[in-house]
C-alpha cells in the first residue's frame, strides 16, 4: 500500500435540493472502509458548507447498499496509530464534522459499523433503511472504538446498552436501533436517502440563525463533557494499539483467520 494513497475521489458532493447538501461515500468494492484520505476529505468538505450560506442542512450516506464498513484496516496495519487513529489531520476532521454549525442528517442504509457507525452518530440524527445494521465490532480484532464510538454511543443510547455493542462487538438491527432511539424513522431501502432530503429541505426552510443556535443549546445540553471524553479515549486508542493482542487482531483480519489473544 502506497502511503500517497488517497480516496478522496470516493466521496461526492452534491446539491439534490434548495439549500441542501448531499454527501455520498462511494467505496463500495471495499464496503465503503474509511481510509483516512476519505475522512480528511468529508472534513473538508464540511469546512466549506460550513461558510457556504446557500447551504443550510446536509445529508450525510452511503447509498443504497451500504453505510460504511468501518475504518481501513489495510491502512491500519500498514501505518499503525500516528497514520490513522491519531493522525493530526484525521483528529481534525472529526472535529470539524463534531462541531459542525449547521444540521446534518445520516441516511443509513446496510451496515454502519466501527467508524462508520461513528460518523453516522456525529449527525443530529438518523434516518435508517429497513437493512440497516449498527455496529462498534473493533473489540473483535483486539481494538476499540477509536474516534469517538466509546463516547457517543452512551450518550445516544444509554450506558447499558452501549456496554453491551461496545465490549461484545454484537450489531443491533435496524429496529432496535429505532426502538433505542439511535434511529428516528425507518423507511424501505429505496426511499431513504430521498426521505432524509426531505427532512432536510423542512429544515433549510426554517430560520437559519435559528437552528443553529438551537443545534448549540442541544449540544451544550447533552455532550458538555465530549470534547474531554474523546481526548481519554484517544489516550487509551494509543495504549491499546501497542499491545500484541492488537497486532495479533488485525493481522488475523487481513489474513482471514480467527484471531489467538493472548492478554498482552
Amino acid at each position: 500500500m502506497d502511503k500517497d494513497e488517497n480516496h478522496a475521489d470516493r466521496i461526492r458532493l452534491d446539491r439534490p435540493a434548495e439549500h441542501v447538501a448531499l454527501i455520498t461515500i462511494s467505496r463500495t468494492e471495499k464496503k465503503n472502509a474509511l481510509h483516512s484520505s476519505m475522512v480528511i476529505e468529508i472534513g473538508r468538505i464540511i469546512e466549506e458548507l460550513a461558510v457556504d450560506d446557500s447551504v443550510r442542512a446536509v445529508v450525510l450516506t452511503g447509498g443504497e447498499q451500504m453505510f460504511a464498513a468501518g475504518s481501513d484496516i489495510r491502512e491500519m496495519v500498514t501505518f499503525g496509530p500516528p497514520a490513522t487513529s491519531n493522525n493530526p489531520r484525521r483528529v481534525a476532521a472529526w472535529r470539524r464534522i463534531e462541531n459542525f454549525e449547521k444540521p446534518i442528517i445520516a441516511a443509513v442504509n446496510g451496515i454502519a459499523f466501527g467508524a462508520g457507525c461513528e460518523i453516522a452518530m456525529t449527525c443530529d440524527f438518523i434516518i435508517a433503511g429497513e437493512n440497516a445494521q449498527f455496529g462498534q465490532p473493533e473489540v473483535k480484532i483486539g481494538g476499540m472504538a477509536g474516534d469517538g464510538g466509546t463516547q457517543r454511543l452512551p450518550r445516544k443510547i444509554g450506558p447499558q446498552m452501549a456496554s453491551y455493542m461496545l465490549l461484545s462487538g454484537e450489531p443491533i438491527d435496524v429496529d432496535t436501533a429505532h426502538r433505542l432511539g439511535l434511529v428516528v424513522e425507518v423507511c424501505p431501502v429505496e426511499k431513504t436517502i430521498q426521505r432524509a432530503i426531505e427532512i432536510a429541505g423542512v429544515i433549510a426552510e426554517r430560520a437559519p440563525v435559528a437552528v443553529r443556535n438551537t443545534k448549540a443549546c442541544i449540544r451544550t445540553a447533552v455532550g458538555a463533557t465530549l470534547e474531554n471524553g474523546i481526548a481519554f479515549e484517544r489516550d487509551a486508542i494509543w495504549r491499546n494499539s501497542m499491545t500484541e493482542d492488537r497486532q495479533e487482531g488485525m493481522t488475523a483480519f487481513t489474513e482471514k483467520r480467527p484471531p489467538v489473544f493472548r492478554g498482552r
